[in-house]
């Protein structure tokens, strides 16, 4: 190999090592300076007295209970007249009130917002638009045992005797003829009386005040001259397993890509009572000894599938007596119809 380029070689190798060394001192001799940014001081908000807030979203109509309503801290500057302060608020009294105009969660609840129990219009303020309220008549037992209290969600059982049949004897059934009403009142109360403990007080009642639909109220008048009303108590989880029913059959369309108009649908059809496709029990499903439906009524002989019948020719001649043979017997609904098949005159 040329001498010359031997030299340039080396030379080349020891520029390139010079630089690699200078190159990795420079790197890890220099760390990068940290920046030291300089904030702008926050100025504390002056916390004043603590106000009632909603811990929850309050439409129109919700009667308040304790889970509703809390105390909070509020900015000294916006802490308003008509707020319900700690100082001089007693939160039992409240509950039992209907909201009269939407309160969203975490606002502070003003004074003109809630009515009372009492007050003009606060039953007008519990019901929902367009809904009614209706008073039914109820014992203790058909009445959950007192353990349902306003707001609470029912469903409403029809039990009733059906007179009729062959044999004469009733049919007994119950019919669960409306579902998911919400319960207004229970006697004259509002609200869910507290013992001396603080906790929810079990008293007995004999009317209850639902709130129905203008049909739904037409239908409980005509239950009540039909049979006897009872309640059963709702779960709250049974909204949305009927809600997920609802969905996967078709009858109710989720909004596309819109979470607001979704969740204002889910809680439309919580809070909608809900009749037709009702479910019902019979005497036969408890009892093997009692019937599932009413026999037909026979307008002929019911002792056998033939009747003999006789008569006394009158003196000095006259038409002989009728004697009639087999028959048959038609039915259409709850009309029996004989139909002679053979016999002689």
């Amino acid at each position: 190999m040329d001498s010359r380029k031997i030299v340039l070689l080396v030379g080349a190798l020891f520029v390139a090592g010079i630089t690699a060394f200078f190159a990795r001192t420079l790197i890890a001799g220099s760390a990068a300076p940290e920046a030291a940014a300089m904030g702008q001081p926050v100025a504390a908000v002056p916390m004043g007295p603590e106000v009632l807030v909603a811990t929850r979203a309050l439409p129109i109509g919700t009667i308040l209970d304790a889970t509703a309503l809390k105390f909070q801290p509020w900015p000294k500057e916006l802490v308003d007249g008509a707020y319900y302060l700690r100082t001089g608020t007693d939160l039992s009294k409240l509950q039992g009130t209907v909201v009269r105009s939407a309160i969203t969660a975490g606002q502070p609840v003003t004074k003109g917002a809630l009515v009372s129990p009492g007050d003009r219009g606060f039953l007008a303020a519990a019901l929902g638009p367009g809904m009614r309220a209706v008073t039914v008549s109820v014992s203790s037992q058909a009445a959950v045992a007192g353990f349902v209290f306003p707001g609470d969600r029912i469903d409403l059982v029809l039990t009733q005797t059906v007179n009729g049949g062959g044999d004469g004897q009733p049919l007994k059934v119950s019919e669960t003829i409306m579902r998911n009403v919400r319960v207004l009142a229970t006697d004259q109360r509002t609200d869910n009386v507290a013992g001396e403990d603080g906790k929810t007080r079990v008293s007995t009642f004999s009317t209850v005040t639902l709130e129905a639909t203008p049909k739904m109220a037409e239908q409980v008048a005509v239950a009540r001259t039909i049979g006897e009303l009872s309640l059963s108590l709702r779960a709250l989880a049974d909204n949305s397993s009927e809600l997920e029913e609802a969905i996967a059959s078709g009858a109710v369309k989720v909004p596309d890509g819109d979470p607001k108009a979704e969740k204002a649908m889910m809680v439309r059809i919580a809070s909608q009572p809900q009749t037709g496709g009702t479910t019902y029990a019979t005497g036969a499903d408890v009892s093997r000894f009692q019937r599932s439906s009413v026999p037909a009524k026979a307008s002929g002989p019911s002792d056998g599938t033939s009747s003999m019948t006789s008569g006394v020719a009158p003196a000095g001649g006259g038409t002989a007596p009728v004697i009639q043979g087999p028959v048959v017997r038609v039915a259409r609904g709850n009309t029996v119809t004989v139909v002679p098949v053979g016999g002689k005159n």
